[in-house]
């Protein structure tokens, strides 16, 4: 028996060293891939970053027009998926429990949840920008689009899911319809962990750049026209690192620190409101 035990004691101690050795290896790269972003990125952080245009090459400049025209397209994105995500996720929980039609939509969403962003991209170039003859901000948009709702139908599935029935049998005790059941109980209890299901959409498709790459391409110019090709800030990080340019390549680095400091406030501002929600229930 003690031998067994030693034995069991030796195998327990040689995995948690390779767990650790693994952990430590995985955290070292992290910590050189941030380290050299926030180095190189910071050195680039300046004020006209938010105030200029991108420039040519040789001169100075900014991201004000990739910036604005990342906000455009993702704003639009959110202002579709957000509205489509919430009521299918509310069939889900509300009305398809058990039936064929919810079992597709769940396979389907986890599906699209799973996809590479670049099918999300070729899809939008088939159906928009082929037949309209060239790119645009729409088109990016609705790539955008495509990605952050199974986000948001997932989210809210599981926020809706964890309503306790009994708050929806004391409202139909007291004569409620379900639309009220659903916008009076459902909702308001689910609320914050429906919000944090946006907020994780928007920090989803926030860096996706493949998918614009088929849609909305880039443009050099300040241009708010959502009908032609628009700035944005993944586009033009993938273009402006792969050019020999040193402004160029200083103005990726800044971008992508931009996109990465972005993406980590919501990231935490989510899962704040995800603890909140946990908390309440």
């Amino acid at each position: 028996m003690n031998a067994v035990v030693r034995r069991r004691h030796f195998a327990n101690l040689v995995s948690r060293m390779l767990i650790l050795a693994a952990t430590l290896f995985v955290l070292a790269f992290l910590v050189w891939i941030c380290g050299v972003l926030l180095y190189e990125g910071f050195s680039a952080f300046k004020p006209t970053l938010f105030t200029e245009m991108t420039p040519p090459p040789g001169e100075s400049g900014g991201l004000a027009n990739a910036i604005v025209g990342s906000l455009m397209l993702v704003g639009v994105a959110m202002l579709v998926s957000t509205p489509i995500g919430l009521l299918a996720g509310t069939y889900l929980n509300e009305y398809g429990k058990g039936t064929w039609l919810a079992s597709v939509v769940r396979f389907v969403n986890d599906v699209l949840l799973a996809k590479p962003s670049i099918l999300a991209g070729l899809f939008v170039y088939e159906i928009i920008v082929a037949p309209m003859g060239g790119f645009s901000g729409w088109a990016g948009s609705a790539a955008l689009a495509i990605i952050a709702i199974p986000v948001v139908v997932r989210t809210t599935e599981d926020m809706m899911n964890l309503v306790p029935n009994s708050m929806r049998e004391a409202a139909y005790a007291l004569g409620a319809s379900r639309s009220r059941v659903i916008l009076s109980v459902s909702y308001r209890a689910a609320r914050v962990g429906i919000t944090t299901g946006v907020i994780l959409a928007v920090a989803r498709i926030s860096g996706e750049t493949a998918p614009l790459l088929f849609t909305s391409l880039n443009n050099q110019f300040w241009s708010t026209d959502m009908s032609h090709s628009i700035a944005n800030l993944p586009v033009m990080i993938f273009q402006f690192a792969m050019n020999p340019y040193p402004d160029w390549q200083a103005l990726a680095w800044a971008g992508a620190l931009l996109i990465t400091l972005t993406i980590l406030v919501l990231s935490i501002i989510s899962r704040v409101f995800l603890r909140s929600a946990n908390s309440q229930h």
